[in-house]
């Protein structure tokens, strides 16, 4: 419904006597022809007159909308719960204040599919984007039809040019967490993953070099309810462990709780290690020891490689981010 209180450019044009391209150009802060009492008038009158602009007309009329789309591969393993996950959410967090740091916005879109992120950057006149989670072959495919610039978190693949990937040291955080095991003599070891593939298989890796040993793998189900199943099976089997690595915090907290309800006492029967260092680690009783990654330190790269492709569209790099063990309760570390 038409408010009548509302005010419009045409209106604060009509009283000044001015048209209303000279009333949008100084609202738009286009005013290299304008003189500085003209200027004046129409900033005064907006003023005046309340008027709030269209923020969102604004921007996607620019050349440079100041958006920033964060997309999330929505996978089915999280089940409709993509932006609950620990490692999303601290994500989100530091891309959230680094991205309004830089002066721009943030629109957050979750997509299964990478090739729906052609329209979702046309549609929004997006000046860049960072992705989470998409399979390590979809990417160049999607640099071949956008123009825009992005980065991506944790892309197995070879650049071919004008991306930018932030990986980690997988292979050193399963070395670390190895080597401690190792330390304290904890080599009957088990990895937990849902899958064998990258970045879990480097964790994997790192996490055998570390032990000196070959762990035994417990690849799990995606789907919670048949996790959880998957688990009470194998119960027996779990005793005989005295250290567990998993290939992230939600896995290793929700393994550590399986275990102390069969009786399987953390850290004295057996010691857990996530990977992530994410909130949930200080909240989960007892305290999670983890692999920590500094998403600050992630999401300051990411903005800064986002703007040096927007000044150089043939910019490209991947650069590999360190992580550091983190020892908490379940190690039998008093915080």
């Amino acid at each position: 419904m038409w408010d009548e209180k509302k005010v419009r450019i045409v209106d604060i044009a009509e009283e000044l006597g001015l048209s209303t391209a000279t009333v949008s150009y100084v609202l738009h802060g286009k005013t290299e022809r304008i003189s500085d009492q003209t200027v004046k008038r129409v900033q005064a009158a907006l003023t005046e007159r309340g008027y709030i602009p269209n923020m969102a007309a604004t921007l996607l009329a620019q050349n440079n909308s100041r958006i920033i789309g964060v997309v999330v591969n929505d996978h089915p393993k999280y089940e409709g719960k993509v932006l609950e996950d620990p490692f999303v959410s601290g994500a989100l967090n530091a891309l959230s204040d680094e991205i309004e740091s830089a002066g721009y916005f943030l629109m957050l879109k979750k997509a299964t599919e990478i090739q729906d992120l052609i329209a979702f950057a046309s549609m929004w006149n997006l000046d860049g984007m960072i992705l989470l989670g998409f399979c390590a072959d979809e990417y160049q495919q999607l640099r071949d039809k956008i123009r825009i610039p992005f980065v991506v978190y944790d892309g197995f693949f070879d650049n071919g040019g004008n991306i930018c990937n932030l990986t980690l040291d997988d292979r050193d955080g399963g070395r670390q967490a190895g080597g401690f095991f190792r330390a304290g003599g904890r080599t009957n070891a088990l990895f937990i993953a849902d899958n064998q593939e990258l970045p879990d298989q480097d964790r994997y890796r790192g996490f055998c070099d570390g032990l000196e040993t070959e762990a035994d793998q417990l690849i799990v189900p995606m789907q919670k309810e048949e996790r959880i199943r998957f688990y009470h099976v194998r119960i027996d089997t779990i005793r005989q462990y005295n250290a567990c690595f998993a290939a992230s915090d939600y896995y290793a907290a929700e393994f550590m709780y399986i275990a102390m309800e069969a009786g399987i006492r953390v850290p004295e029967d057996i010691m857990v290690i996530g990977f992530d260092d994410s909130s949930l680690c200080r909240i989960v009783k007892p305290e999670l020891s983890s692999i920590r990654q500094d998403v600050t330190l992630r999401a300051e790269k990411a903005v800064q490689y986002l703007l040096q492709l927007k000044e150089n569209p043939h910019f490209s790099a991947t650069e590999q981010l360190p992580v550091t063990l983190v020892l908490r309760e379940s190690c039998g570390i008093s915080s």
